[in-house]
C-alpha cells in the first residue's frame, strides 16, 4: 500500500475518530454541568457553585468521584451481561457517530479531509440501526441486575423504544422519499439543491421526530424505563462507580446522535439558512461545521428545557401517544408525502 492511501484511508480516519471521541466526551461532561445549571435557572435556584468559578470544574470532579467510588455487583447478577451492558450503549452511540457529516470537508498538507468519517450510501439506515441497539443495552442491564425495579425498567424501555421507533421510522422514510437517498451527505446536498431545510416541507414529520427522539434516549417526559419516584433509578438501579458513569454517558451521546440525526434530516446540516438566497448570502462568514455545532446545541438545550417543563407521563398515556397517535399521523404524513411527490413529478413530466 502507498503512503499517500496509508494516510487518506488509515492516519486521517483514526485522526478523525480520535477527535470525535474527544470532542463528544467533553460535550457529555460539560453537558450534564449545563444541564445542572439550566435546570437550578428554572427553579430560581444556582446549581454547582462550589468547584472552581460558577462550578465550572464540577464534572472535572464528579468523573474522579466516579472513578474512584467501589464498584458493586450483586451476587446474583450475570456477571458478563452485567458488565457488558453499559458498554453497549455507549458503544452504539458513538459509533453512529462515524457518520454524521459536519461539513463540506478541507484540504490538509495536500490531502481531502472530510468532515465525515464515513460516509455510505445507507448512512441513515445505519445511524438508525446503532442507535436502535441502545434498547439491547437497557433490556440486558436490567435483566442481569436479578432485581425486581431494574426488570420492570427494562421492560418499560423495550417497549417504549419499539412503540416510538415505528412512529420515528415512517417520519424518516418520508423524508428519505424526499431526498432521493439514504446518504447523510446527500440528504444535505438535495436541501441545498431544493434551497430549503426540510422541516419546511415536512413540518408534521418534523415535530414526530423531535417527539420520538426524546421518547428514544427516555428523556423526561418519556422517562419511565427509569422514573426515580417509582423504580429508585430503572434498569441501572444495581450499577455503580464507573459502570453507572457509562450508562449517564451512553445517554447523553445518544442526544447528542439523535440532535445531529435531526439536524441533518430537517435544519440543513451544515448550510446556513435558505442556502440559495442571495439575501443570506451574508451568512456565509459563519463557517459550515460552527452552522452544524449550533443547531446540535439547539437540541440539547431543547432536550434540557423540556426536562425542567413537563412532568413525567403515567404509562398508559406514554402509550397511547405512541400507538394512537403518533404512528396514524406519521402514516398518513407518509402517504401524503408520496401523493405530493407524484403529482410534483407527474406536473415536471
Amino acid at each position: 500500500m502507498s503512503t499517500e492511501l496509508l494516510i487518506q484511508y488509515g492516519v486521517i480516519p483514526i485522526i478523525q475518530i480520535l477527535v470525535v471521541m474527544i470532542v463528544v466526551l467533553t460535550v457529555v461532561a460539560y453537558g450534564v454541568y449545563a444541564e445542572r445549571k439550566i435546570l437550578a435557572f428554572i427553579h430560581s435556584r444556582l446549581g454547582p457553585m462550589r468547584v472552581g468559578p460558577w462550578g465550572l470544574f464540577q464534572p472535572i470532579a464528579d468523573g474522579l468521584k466516579l472513578l474512584m467510588k467501589e464498584d458493586l455487583r450483586p451476587s446474583v447478577a450475570d456477571s458478563l451481561i452485567f458488565v457488558m451492558a453499559p458498554a453497549i450503549l455507549m458503544l452504539a452511540a458513538f459509533s453512529a457517530l462515524t457518520m454524521v457529516p459536519f461539513g463540506e470537508g478541507t484540504t490538509m498538507f495536500g490531502y481531502e479531509v472530510p468532515y465525515v468519517i464515513a460516509d455510505v450510501n445507507i448512512g441513515i439506515l445505519a445511524m438508525l440501526a446503532l442507535s436502535s441497539l441502545s434498547v439491547y443495552a437497557v433490556v440486558l442491564g436490567g435483566w442481569s441486575s436479578n432485581s425486581k425495579y431494574p426488570l420492570i425498567g427494562a421492560l418499560r424501555g423495550a417497549a417504549q423504544m419499539v412503540s416510538y421507533e415505528v412512529a420515528l421510522a415512517f417520519t424518516v422514510v418520508a423524508t428519505l422519499m424526499i431526498a432521493g437517498t439514504m446518504s447523510t451527505v446527500g440528504i444535505v446536498e438535495a436541501q441545498r439543491e431544493l434551497g430549503a431545510w426540510f422541516f419546511i416541507l415536512q413540518p408534521v414529520g418534523f415535530v414526530i421526530f423531535v417527539i420520538c427522539m426524546v421518547a428514544e434516549t427516555n428523556r423526561l417526559p418519556f422517562d419511565l424505563p427509569e422514573a426515580e419516584t417509582e423504580l429508585v433509578s430503572g434498569y441501572f438501579t444495581e450499577f455503580s462507580g464507573m459502570r453507572w458513569a457509562f450508562y449517564m454517558l451512553g445517554e447523553y451521546a445518544a442526544m447528542i446522535v439523535m440532535s445531529c440525526l435531526a439536524v441533518t434530516l430537517y435544519l440543513g446540516g451544515w448550510l446556513r439558512p435558505f442556502p440559495n438566497s442571495e439575501l443570506t448570502a451574508f451568512l456565509d462568514v459563519i463557517p459550515g461545521p460552527l452552522w452544524f455545532v449550533l443547531k446540535g446545541f439547539m437540541f440539547m438545550y431543547f432536550f434540557m428545557w423540556i426536562r425542567g417543563t413537563y412532568p413525567r407521563y403515567r404509562y398508559d398515556q406514554l402509550m397511547t401517544i405512541g400507538w394512537k397517535v403518533l404512528i396514524p399521523i406519521s402514516i398518513a404524513n407518509l402517504f401524503f408525502t408520496g401523493i405530493i411527490i407524484l403529482l410534483v413529478q407527474a406536473a415536471a413530466g
